[in-house]
């Protein structure tokens, strides 16, 4: 993520003039207001995912942000934008509506129609600019949700938040290719979350509903890997699909539902036996906290998959014990 302005590397005198600059032209039109004698701090990024456009606000300057009517007849993109706080509380008003974002929490706006987004105390925030026809839900619906808080600690939220976190802080890593996918698991997040606040999830694609599903039982997974009842049935049902349903999901990986159980509990495992931290672990111990018990049938299944027992891969990157 390119950096557009960093206060302090600004002269103390122009600093509200650059800011607004940035604000208004770079990231609008748009209008900013400031107390002229507020110190000025904070930096604005930016940089793009794929189709998906990516910005950053961190400032301890309260101040405000505003669409207006003029602004929008003299053009506007087709932008859809969603703000994510991740920190500080920003207050978004639009279409009527005002909402205070608590930390972790998601709205929709419309950049076609006048909004306000202002800072009243130090905030840190996340927002990506989406093409307006990515979002397949009907226009009506999306209407009704500008300015509504979308909760993010169920549902394809508890999916989004983190990911889109993640997304802002190591945006200038990704390779274009990992943008290109990242841009299509960005999109088919959001959509789904947005569908869902909006009751409208059967307006979603089948192909962007599928993928979010096999995000959602990857994520079930990883937290229930130390479950030895974890099977494809207990994944089935907490999804509420069938088996069938299940084992569809992961032919395009290849795969089973059951290798792939199999297989993310090896993989902490022998992360496991390469940690230091854990040395004193019987080897015993490490397969049976990521839900392997059995000692003989934890070795075949390693040396399947790795080449050597875990004994020995464990000394192999340990060294011999003290």
């Amino acid at each position: 993520m390119g950096i557009l302005i960093r206060a302090e590397d600004v002269p103390p005198g122009r600093r509200h003039a650059a800011w607004r600059s940035i604000v208004c032209d770079a990231l609008g039109p748009l209008d900013c207001h400031i107390d002229p004698d507020a110190p000025l701090r904070g930096e604005i990024g930016a940089g793009t995912l794929g189709s998906v456009g990516v910005g950053r606000v961190r400032t301890t300057t309260p101040h405000s942000v505003h669409r207006t009517p003029g602004q929008i007849r003299q053009g506007s993109r087709e932008l859809y934008r969603v703000v994510l706080s991740l920190s500080g509380e920003p207050v978004l008003e639009q279409d009527g509506r005002s909402t205070r974002l608590a930390p972790g929490r998601l709205a929709l706006y419309d950049f076609a129609r006048p909004y306000q987004l202002a800072y009243t105390s130090a905030v840190d925030l996340a927002v990506f600019s989406l093409p307006r026809d990515a979002l397949a839900l009907p226009p009506d619906a999306l209407a009704r949700l500008t300015a509504v808080p979308i909760a993010t600690d169920d549902g394809a939220g508890a999916l989004a938040a983190p990911l889109l976190r993640r997304v802002t802080l190591d945006l200038e890593t990704y390779r274009p290719d990992s943008a290109a996918r990242l841009s299509g698991v960005v999109m088919d997040l959001l959509t789904t979350v947005i569908a869902e606040r909006a009751e409208q999830a059967a307006a979603v694609p089948d192909e962007s509903r599928a993928r979010t599903l096999l995000m959602r039982v990857d994520a079930f997974v990883e937290e229930h890997l130390g479950d030895p009842g974890l099977d494809p049935a207990a994944v089935a049902a907490a999804h509420h699909v069938s088996l069938r349903q299940l084992h569809r999901l992961f032919e395009p990986r290849g795969t089973t539902v059951a290798a792939w159980i199999r297989h993310r509990r090896l993989e902490r495992c022998r992360r496991d036996l390469a940690d230091p931290a854990l040395s004193g672990v019987p080897v015993s111990g490490v397969a049976a906290r990521w839900g392997l018990p059995g000692a003989a049938h934890f070795s075949r299944l390693f040396r399947q998959a790795y080449g050597m027992p875990p004994a020995e891969y464990r000394r192999a990157r340990l060294g011999p014990p003290h």
